[in-house]
């Protein structure tokens, strides 16, 4: 086996046709990062949702700074109790054939770079199962910038971990103990957090509420339905308080009124200005066809 292996990361990911990076994670663009950062957890899980993605959402964390949003791009691993012939083979083989130092949960923190998430699953373990503490906090800090970790299990040091301001941590709970007793059996494979699952390269949106895994191949459009979203209640706020339209009109299906006149707003409002990247030739284009019908245009 191989720590890291980008042929399997590629087969793993077929449906991410974009840019990746040297190990073969799917490397979603800053600007889809940018953007996402604006978005709820709610606007995130419809599309998913809509799109067979039923188990892309875990909130039972402990969260280090609850009033902060992390993004990022997820770096995996998947620990498990240990057992001593396996653990020593596969440390042994870290060292001696890949090259790595240190213990299992330095090597996924020496390959972050920047934007990283780093997603674990300690198999819940919290006592000597502390994955992160003040000092590999610090690093993910450094190298990630503004990403963090996703831990299904524990940490240590939060007085010290609380006060990096850069990094978000989810994790279930913390232990004075170090991390023991446990043995790396993938990095960037599928991971289990709770009951989600994460692949590397997903973008990790972590919220207040907790943290949803949004498949690469679906990030832009993840993005594009949450921004069409937020612009079209803009709009619905600013013609409902100049009473142009009821509130059942504004949540029904909306006619090709007020589609044009929501587009010539889209256009020339100020308030619209963010979002002028979207466009709208296809609600237009349905709305033509079903205009009457009773039949939501929305995406």
């Amino acid at each position: 086996m191989r720590f890291d292996n980008p042929e399997d990361i590629v087969q793993l990911t077929p449906q991410w046709e974009g840019e990746r990076f040297p190990n073969g994670r799917p490397k979603v663009s800053e600007d889809v990062l940018r953007r996402m950062r604006k978005i709820t957890l709610e606007e995130a899980w419809g599309p998913l949702w809509n799109h067979g993605y039923t188990f892309q959402f875990e909130g039972d964390f402990k969260i280090i700074h609850p009033d902060k949003i992390m993004v990022g791009r997820a770096v995996t691993a998947v620990m498990v109790p240990k057992r001593p012939d396996l653990h020593e083979t596969l440390l042994k083989y870290g060292h001696e054939q890949e090259g790595r130092r240190g213990f299992f949960n330095q090597w996924v923190i020496d390959s972050l770079v920047e934007d990283d998430v780093v997603v674990v699953d300690m198999f819940d373990k919290v006592h000597l199962g502390t994955y992160v503490g003040g000092n590999l906090s610090t690093a993910i800090s450094t190298r990630t910038k503004r990403g963090g970790a996703v831990i299904w299990g524990g940490i240590r040091d939060n007085q010290q971990v609380v006060e990096i301001d850069n990094i978000n941590v989810y994790y279930r709970g913390s232990d004075p103990t170090a991390i023991a007793d446990v043995t790396m059996v993938g990095m960037n494979v599928p991971t289990r957090i709770g009951k989600a699952i994460c692949l590397p390269g997903d973008i990790v949106l972590g919220t207040p509420a907790g943290v949803i895994f949004i498949p690469p191949h679906l990030a832009e459009l993840t993005v594009v339905q949450a921004e069409k979203s937020q612009v079209r209640d803009v709009f619905g706020f600013v013609r409902l308080k100049e009473g142009v339209y009821s509130t059942a009109q504004i949540d029904s299906p909306w006619t090709t009124a007020m589609w044009n006149d929501f587009v010539s707003w889209f256009e020339n409002d100020p308030a619209a200005e963010e979002y002028r990247h979207l466009t709208w030739e296809k609600e237009l284009e349905a709305a033509a066809k079903i205009d009457g019908s009773g039949h939501d245009v929305r995406l």
